[in-house]
């Protein structure tokens, strides 16, 4: 931040402040991301320190919660010394041991900002943010929007402040009151010329409008994510964070004219000291030094244990030929439904993989107005992919109809309908059932929907868009995705592409529940559209020339698990051969019984469900939570999420993770030069480490970087929550999801050589800063060896385990168990 310097660059500082502002997505596209992504430039123990000091974040947890877990054994003393020998030397052990472990700290934070605009109370009495944030969220609410307001905007179509100058000239009584503010707003002032008049002396312009907009980042955050990426609304507003600020300032000086009868003078010459210095260097704190050490530890007591079984780990040899094989998301609660089917079925094999499975589209169902990507955030599709046409019943509620806001029948409806609604509300407690309000997986795509996948026309498009893929796309597609998991050869005859969503019921995260590589949405028309290419014989032919012969008995099924409800749709069933179909139908049998066990494992966590019920009575429990108007936690989707293993499966199959683990599957001897795994480690590191840093900044703080509790949330505009009707967006994640979070960052393990590692995390300047600046931590498996290597400062260095963890445990024990936390690292006994 440039101060005391004359020559104040309002587009410069414009863009200063968006790179700090939360970049979080409206709810519809809610996708996890570092929510310090700001200061991912630099190490990661020095970011934490510096966006507490400047911004007031609590960025670990307190020193007494650790010294907690110390005294549960959950964080291990051998574990603790060694953090503190390599961090401060052998000689200060004890010293730097008595401060972890006794020594008292003030751990209050005075933040940065807001020190400058605080002076408004000091030298007027006045709280500006009470003064004018009410009136501000209530427009910008009302402007952006989707869908909730009984009536619109009355401007919405010329871009924000054109449409309130058109408001104010054409109405009796408008937003301001004050003279001078109106002028301001029709001559179009700058902020410049606004900062002036409100506080005076340049070299305070750019503290203010930090200080300002900080005040509401959530708010400010959405705008200037809109701004950047205007589709991210359906109903489409121009506004931009430029434009908020003019608001805003124009927003002050009319209170502060209409309070002060026209008489104040700028902050800037009121207050004594003008050193307001934002971002200035950081002074060295024990507080954060102790407190990084104590992070350190808790992290490496769970790595510790993880990289000493990896190593113990004995593989398997399965039958030349599995007796089928099934293609899910690396997502973290796939894991334990991958170890339930191969429990199950000792000859099945399982691969992990980002489950947009490689093919990035738009989708357009039947009588949709819109087009929603498939793909993740970052990716701009260049292809639709649309439904076609067919006969589609809609589920009927009068409660939702389009007449149910007006005046007459409005009134009519809820003088008669609406007493049942209120019945169905109190039934809902005992019995609750599905309704068109419900968020369910499978209503995303239909078992006899058909779709519009192969392009046979260049010239067919759509709004710029390419409708379907050519043989050549699907054919490359295809490869790169087949070759990337290590499926090269050895098909089965049945190989199932298996996505996932969620079920949900008054919960206004629900895209952060659904598949992140999908931007937030179900992944089974993406499960349909590889099935369709992997099955297409001209395809086929291509990856036959390419290396990879697929019988002409294979058929790949594509699938949908719903890990709410531990549910699972099979689509195009009525393609398969009469073999297949009789060989569908067993194996139906083994993901019927993985998913009751599943859910079983799942409900230990859950208070309201008792655990030594049945398998059958557990899961209907775990159906009914989902269903549930009153049940905050759906299910707990990544929470206590911790690791990644991007390795073949042999690498991880006999370990009990706990659900912790995202499992994206990798064969080093089918990349013998790293391309892929560049590719994998391309998406982990922003996709994981995303997810991983979200919930970990929503757990340490949850009042500043999470959402707080979601039992008050109202939704604003369905763009976002907040506390009530006049309060600034939450972003982050609500406590509800993050409650049993252990916050620890992400833990990749890597099987290849580590040079090939090292050239993998390389190609890609920003993948390899998530590893260089320790955002995620990265460990090489020498594939032959089994040997560890750590990835620290900028090289790999050999790691030996320095905990000697190898529980065994019965594999039948771990679905019998109740409530207990389990420990992660286990290897489990093939029964």
């Amino acid at each position: 931040m440039k101060t005391n310097t004359v020559g104040f660059d309002e587009h410069e500082v414009l863009h200063h402040l968006t790179h700090y502002l939360p970049a979080q997505n409206p709810l519809k596209d809610f996708v996890h991301h570092n929510t310090l992504h700001a200061f991912q430039s630099k190490k990661f123990h020095e970011a934490l320190h510096e966006a507490s000091t400047i911004f007031g974040y609590k960025t670990y947890l307190s020193i007494t919660d650790f010294r907690q877990r110390f005294a549960n054994n959950e964080i291990n003393e051998i574990v603790l010394d060694a953090i503190i020998i390599k961090e401060k030397g052998l000689d200060n052990l004890q010293a730097w041991k008595e401060k972890l472990l006794k020594t008292n700290y003030d751990e209050s934070i005075s933040p940065r900002i807001g020190s400058l605009r605080s002076n408004w109370n000091k030298y007027y009495a006045i709280n500006l943010e009470k003064s004018t944030h009410g009136l501000l969220f209530r427009v910008l609410c009302s402007y952006l929007d989707q869908g909730v307001a009984i009536w619109n905007f009355p401007i919405h179509d010329k871009g924000f402040l054109a449409s309130i100058r058109e408001l104010e000239r054409n109405t009796f009584k408008g937003i301001f009151t004050s003279d001078r503010a109106k002028k301001l707003l029709q001559e179009d002032a700058s902020i410049t010329q606004l900062l002036e008049l409100i506080v005076g002396k340049e070299e305070l312009f750019e503290q203010y409008l930090f200080d300002q907009q900080f005040g509401h980042p959530g708010w400010s955050g959405i705008i200037a994510t809109i701004e950047n990426n205007p589709s991210s609304l359906l109903d489409s507003r121009q506004i931009t964070l430029e434009e908020l600020i003019k608001f805003e300032l124009l927003l002050e000086i009319d209170t502060l004219d209409s309070k002060f009868n026209n008489i104040w003078a700028p902050l800037g010459f009121k207050v004594e000291n003008t050193n307001f210095l934002l971002f200035e260097k950081v002074a060295y704190s024990e507080l954060f030094d102790v407190l990084s050490l104590w992070q350190q530890a808790f992290e490496w007591n769970f790595y510790d244990s993880v990289l000493s079984n990896v190593q113990n780990v004995k593989e398997e040899e399965l039958e030349q030929i599995p007796s089928f094989q099934g293609m899910f998301c690396m997502d973290d609660r796939e894991c334990s439904f991958r170890r339930h089917i191969e429990h199950i079925d000792k000859n099945v094999s399982t691969y992990g993989t980002a489950a947009f499975f490689n093919f990035e589209f738009f989708y357009q169902p039947v009588n949709g107005k819109f087009y929603t990507k498939l793909c993740p955030a970052p990716v701009t599709p260049k292809f639709l992919i649309k439904e076609e046409h067919r006969k589609k019943k809609q589920a009927i509620d009068l409660h939702y109809h389009k007449q149910s806001h007006s005046l007459f029948l409005g009134w009519v409806i809820s003088q008669t309908l609406g007493f049942s609604s209120a019945l169905k509300l109190f039934l809902n407690i005992f019995k609750p059932s599905m309704s068109p309000a419900t968020t369910a997986s499978f209503k995303h795509l239909h078992k006899k929907s058909k779709l519009v996948i192969e392009n046979k026309d260049a010239n067919q498009r759509e709004s710029d868009l390419q409708i379907g893929f050519s043989v050549e796309e699907m054919a490359n597609r295809v490869e790169g995705l087949l070759k990337s998991i290590g499926l090269v050869s050895n098909f089965s005859p049945l190989v199932y592409v298996v996505g996932h969503g969620a079920t949900s019921i008054n919960n206004t995260h629900y895209a952060g529940y659904d598949c992140g590589a999908c931007c937030g949405r179900p992944s089974s028309v993406n499960a349909k559209v590889a099935s369709f290419a992997a099955n297409h014989p001209e395809v086929r032919a291509i990856l036959k020339e390419r290396g990879i012969d697929i019988p002409t008995s294979t058929q790949f099924l594509p699938a949908l698990h719903d890990t709410t409800r531990d549910e699972i749709a099979f689509y195009d069933e009525e393609t398969l051969s009469e073999n297949n179909k009789a060989l569908h139908q067993q194996n139906g049998i083994t993901f019927t019984k993985a998913l009751d066990n599943n859910a079983k494992e799942r409900s230990r966590r859950f208070d309201t469900i008792d655990t030594s019920d049945t398998l059958e009575k557990v899961h209907e429990k775990v159906k009914r939570r989902s269903l549930s108007l009153f049940e905050p936690r759906p299910e707990l989707n990544h929470a206590t999420n911790a690791m990644c293993i991007v390795g073949r499966r042999s690498l991880s199959k006999q370990l009990f993770l706990d659900r912790r683990s995202f499992l994206n599957s990798y064969d080093y001897e089918v990349d013998p030069t790293g391309d892929y795994l560049a590719i994998i480690l391309g998406a982990v590191a922003p996709v994981g480490g995303g997810i991983n840093l979200e919930y970990y900044f929503s757990r340490v703080d949850n009042q500043k970087l999470g959402a707080g509790s979601k039992l008050p949330h109202n939704v604003m505009g369905l763009i976002g929550v907040a506390n009530g009707i006049d309060g600034d967006l939450r972003p982050g994640l609500p406590s509800q999801m993050i409650e049993v979070h252990d916050p620890i960052r992400l833990l990749v393990i890597a099987e290849h050589f580590p040079e090939k590692v090292m050239y993998a995390i390389s190609k890609n300047p920003a993948t390899y800063e998530w590893f260089k600046n320790d955002w995620v931590k990265l460990v090489a498996v020498q594939p032959e060896t089994k040997a560890l290597f750590v990835f620290e400062e900028e090289k790999f260095v050999s790691y030996q385990p320095i905990q000697a963890v190898n529980f065994i445990r019965d594999e039948m024990q771990l679905i019998a168990t109740t409530k207990e936390n389990l420990p992660v690292g286990i290897i489990t006994n093939t029964l």
